[in-house]
């Protein structure tokens, strides 16, 4: 992340976290600056907090759990569900579903339309032959139910109109698969075994990395307008950027179980 960037978040915690704020002991000396504090955590996720193998953290946990959290090898996972735009901006993050579940399991579960629903969105219109739209619509894989907000690819195309559409939009889903990646190179806590076997610090953590990583993308496009717009001849498209991570709405959908527990 940028230096102003990382200066904004320590004037922040320091202001508004009192673990980050200067103290100082009973004698009068002082404790670690926010700058030391804040870079010691970040480091944390950056870095990851040390070395440990799945075994040595599966050991202390009751057989049944490995067993939900384990699908097709021994190895204990925890899914990250996310919605991601071309920008790899993540808009909706769902954590925490055992790596035995597969992509429809994770979407009954999901709360990914639950602001929808209650017409909580950002404003998204497009227009394509002439025609209008005011929702925003999710690209998907072949598992995804047939939803009127899911457009999935064609798996046999047949002709040159099919084929193209079938690599466009497979192409365009790979953003997703890109967000997931650049989340796991900048924050390598979440890439390698977890030594934690609380899920709700694992939770936290994947929470803070998420959070952080949609504030390196707004960092990095802040010269750019709140705007978006692609035009082309008979496609137009406009999203207004929201000023809020929770607001739950997006582009791409995907799952995934790479998370180690």
């Amino acid at each position: 992340m940028s230096k102003s960037l990382f200066l904004r978040i320590v004037h922040r915690l320091s202001t508004e976290v009192a673990y980050f704020a200067p103290t100082q002991d009973a004698v009068g000396r002082s404790s670690l600056s926010p700058l030391q504090k804040c870079t010691a955590a970040i480091r944390q996720l950056a870095y990851g907090g040390g070395a440990d193998t799945v075994d040595e953290y599966w050991k202390n946990c009751p057989t049944a759990w490995k067993g939900m959290y384990s699908r097709g090898t021994d190895k204990p996972t925890i899914v990250l569900e996310a919605v991601a735009s071309y920008d790899l901006w993540i808009w909706h993050a769902f954590f925490g579903a055992p790596g035995t579940m597969n992509d429809l399991n994770i979407l009954d579960r999901s709360p990914v339309f639950d602001d929808i629903i209650k017409g909580i969105a950002p404003q998204v219109n497009f227009n394509v032959n002439g025609r209008e739209y005011d929702f925003a619509y999710y690209l998907t894989d072949g598992i995804c139910p047939e939803w009127a907000t899911f457009i999935q690819s064609i798996q046999l195309p047949q002709g040159p109109k099919h084929s193209l559409f079938a690599k466009t939009q497979e192409s365009v889903r790979k953003d997703v698969e890109r967000a997931f990646g650049v989340m796991q190179a900048r924050f390598a806590v979440i890439k390698n075994p977890s030594n934690l076997w609380d899920k709700s610090k694992i939770t936290n953590i994947m929470r803070a990395c998420i959070i952080l990583h949609n504030m390196i993308v707004e960092d990095e496009r802040r010269t750019q307008t709140q705007d978006e717009t692609f035009q082309d001849e008979d496609i137009y498209f406009c999203v207004k950027m929201p000023f809020s991570i929770h607001l739950i709405v997006g582009q791409k959908f995907g799952v995934d179980q790479s998370i180690d527990n």
